[in-house]
């Protein structure tokens, strides 16, 4: 196993052994250097976004003071969910290593592909979401966006 990889293995396996959540670890890098590591810790905070890939953002973001982590790599012992697949993007990170598949994932109760067949339009969304237009709220994007102070990303 990669030295990398190995470290999210052992992240993993402490987050196991601490039942903060699922067997899931990762570490991120830059040029050479570890820059955050993080497990899933679903269960401990109570915060179904506190996936490994998330708790190692959050940190490496934290750590480097930016939330662009160009140049960076991302080991993960699974493959990115959604949502993951969705904050490294954000994220701007340059490369994913992972170990188990969604597949794999899905065999032991990980299993995204409603979220899947929702995106892709196989299944109709259980979650109904409803557009209220209103000025005020156009407003508020037309204030950010006239701001000469703000900050893409």
């Amino acid at each position: 196993m990669e030295k990398y990889m190995k470290m999210a293995f052992l992240e993993a396996e402490k987050g196991i052994e601490a039942a903060d959540g699922g067997p899931f670890g990762a570490v991120i890098v830059k040029n050479g250097e570890v820059i955050a590591t993080g497990h899933n810790m679903v269960v401990k905070t109570n915060d179904p976004t506190a996936h490994a890939e998330m708790v190692a953002i959050r940190e490496a973001s934290r750590k480097l003071g930016t939330f662009h982590l160009e140049g960076c790599t991302l080991y993960v012992t699974g493959e990115p969910c959604p949502m993951c697949f969705a904050a490294i993007h954000w994220a701007h990170l340059e490369k994913v290593v992972y170990c188990n598949t969604k597949a794999e994932a899905a065999a032991i109760g990980f299993d995204d592909s409603l979220i899947y067949e929702i995106m892709e339009a196989k299944r109709e969304d259980p979650v109904r979401f409803e557009h209220t237009p209103s000025k005020e709220c156009r407003e508020l994007f037309r204030k950010w966006y006239e701001n000469p102070n703000r900050v893409l990303y």
